[in-house]
């Protein structure tokens, strides 16, 4: 079912693959967090970044993986249970530090900073939902000049739960006065497109600058654009 884009005001993105290249930003930071885990054994940080769905090799990250859908807690109980020698609230603080710190060096997929301008001057809402925590993704907003005043932010850690729950979409809407129908999801997961829908989105877009393919992202999403460039283009269809 096609959407109505005159009756839709606001927009949720995701952040690693939707705002960010998402190789070129977590390749290095995937690797950092995994000798970090491994506490320097390189033996075992190659397995926990296999287990993480991060092939070491071609420095890509398998769509669905935990490293692409999973916050960090999930990621460092399944690393302990691998054999990181951490108790599992000492591990994700370091991880969470070590993803802040890698924020620095995001690489952005557009000028997303002029976007987030545009979308806004046309009247949209605009937020951002991720499986990061929510200092990282401040880092990564300020590494992309954008402007957080007024702009809704929740990660893992911020109290709405994880994806592909709704919490994130729902208090989206809370903090904006929006209903669930009059918002779009914008992601590059499965993740993303499952809490879309289960909080009664009126669309979730796929990307295809994060860890989805397109015939993966096509199961779940009401369409798949390259990447958000395409947005605004759709957003004028129909209008």
């Amino acid at each position: 079912m096609t959407p109505d884009r005159t009756a839709l005001r606001g927009i949720l993105f995701d952040k690693d693959g939707t705002l960010v290249d998402y190789e070129a930003t977590w390749a290095p930071i995937n690797r950092r967090v995994a000798e970090i885990a491994a506490r320097g054994d390189p033996t075992l940080a190659h397995r926990l970044l296999e287990i993480g769905g991060h092939d070491p090799a071609a420095d890509r990250v398998r769509g669905g993986s935990l490293l692409a859908a999973s916050h960090t807690r999930e990621i460092a109980q399944a690393w302990i249970e691998a054999g990181a020698d951490f108790a599992l609230d000492d591990l994700s603080q370091q991880m969470d530090s070590a993803f802040a710190e890698g924020a620095r060096n995001a690489v952005p997929v557009t000028n997303v900073a002029g976007l987030f301008d545009r979308l806004r001057a046309r009247g949209f809402a605009l937020g951002v939902a991720t499986s990061d925590g929510a200092q990282a993704a401040r880092a990564t907003l300020a590494r992309l000049d954008i402007d957080t005043d007024g702009l809704f932010v929740a990660g893992y850690d911020s109290g709405f739960g994880g994806k592909p729950e709704p919490g994130m979409v729902w208090g989206f809407c809370a903090a904006t006065g929006l209903a669930p129908t009059e918002v779009i999801v914008v992601g590059d997961n499965l993740h993303d497109m499952e809490m879309a829908t289960a909080a009664g989105c009126a669309a979730a877009l796929g990307v295809l600058t994060g860890t989805g393919s397109e015939a993966e992202l096509a199961t779940k999403a009401h369409t798949v654009l390259p990447s958000i460039d395409a947005l605004e283009p759709w957003l004028d269809q129909g209008r």
